[in-house]
């Protein structure tokens, strides 16, 4: 689930509980370009305070001038679109004439609070959880959802998906691993941290990550990855990251990724054949993990890491690091050279 979507649970269960009136906003649909994806969420407070976002902010400005001027005056949740015309689009800052559905949720009483915070305490617990909305009565349902559910609106019921829809697994509990998780825990990812080694999992304390200290390939194996997982390991040790990688490339995970040189991935390649591993597995691992950008610190490191884990999610391809380091040195090159003279 977004991080911004449980702001906004929170933020909604707390002013609902302190007497207010609250609209509760969530992203239907969207046609052409679009600032936020379907189940974006944004409450606007019956005095105009708001959390999240749906828009670039100028649908906030209408929502919130709306609210501040005639209350959360709704009984039933209704839809709302914006952007139809070119002008309209122009207007509200969606790009390229795009068009957004909304549905807007008026929340006034305890009842609506009991609801928020239930579906709250399942997301923070790690639950995927459908949250179904009756349009006619205005109440919601919860049930248990899978990673392959999306946003489902026919008039009468509004089905959204809440909490996390990607895993990842991360080797190793050292100081790379602290900076990749607390972003990555940004990003919405539900986080493991697998190391046996007493001498760091002593001292981790990460909010928002599951420890756990079996061996890497136990682990992967538990996991029982699927294509919405992520594997990366990061101890420089082939006793473990070779046991976590051996059993992680044979699974649907979108991204398999190991730190180290060219030449020591060079070497876990080579060490990896021999666990009868195929060249189209191999192929597969991403190893010097993360993308170029002249990057020295852990944090940096952790960031160009989740840059790359980020392209592989979304489906973008990236030039390898030999085209990188070719294209800067013809850049470097061409700096340097000679002007040439035709006259």
């Amino acid at each position: 689930m977004d991080s911004v979507n449980l702001e906004v649970l929170r933020a909604c269960e707390q002013w609902i509980g302190a007497g207010h009136s609250v609209l509760l906003v969530t992203v239907v649909k969207t046609w052409g370009s679009s600032p936020r994806p379907e189940g974006s969420m944004l409450v606007v407070r019956d005095d105009g305070v708001v959390s999240g976002s749906v828009s670039g902010g100028c649908i906030e400005d209408d929502l919130i001038e709306r609210v501040r001027r005639y209350g959360v005056v709704q009984t039933r949740p209704e839809s709302m679109r914006y952007g139809i015309s070119a002008d309209e689009a122009h207007r509200f800052g969606l790009p390229c004439g795009g068009t957004i559905e909304l549905v807007l949720e008026p929340m006034v009483d305890a009842e609506d609070a009991i609801g928020i915070a239930a579906l709250r305490q399942r997301v923070e617990a790690g639950e995927l959880v459908a949250r179904t909305l009756h349009m006619e009565s205005g109440r919601a349902t919860l049930t248990a959802a899978s990673a392959t559910e999306g946003v489902i609106f026919d008039g009468k019921r509004f089905v959204t998906i809440h909490g996390p829809r990607y895993r990842m697994l991360v080797i190793g509990a050292g100081q790379l691993s602290r900076y990749l998780c607390q972003i990555a825990t940004g990003l919405d990812y539900h986080m493991t941290v697998c190391d046996p080694r007493e001498e760091y999992t002593d001292v981790w304390e990460v909010p928002g990550t599951t420890l756990v200290r079996t061996m890497p390939d136990d682990t992967v194996l538990d996991m029982r990855l699927d294509e919405r997982s992520a594997v990366i390991a990061l101890t420089h040790d082939p006793k473990l990251d070779d046991l976590a990688l051996m059993e992680a490339l044979k699974t649907p995970a979108f991204y398999v990724g190991a730190l180290g040189s060219r030449r020591n991935n060079a070497a876990r390649r080579e060490r990896l054949r021999e666990f009868d591993l195929s060249d189209a597995q191999l192929g597969r691992l991403h190893g010097p993990v993360g993308i170029y950008i002249g990057s020295r610190t852990p944090p940096e490191i952790a960031i160009s890491i989740l840059a790359e884990v980020t392209a592989a999610k979304n489906g973008v391809s990236l030039p390898t690091i030999l085209q990188v380091e070719g294209a800067k040195a013809a850049r470097e090159i061409a700096a340097s050279a000679e002007p040439l003279c035709f006259a």
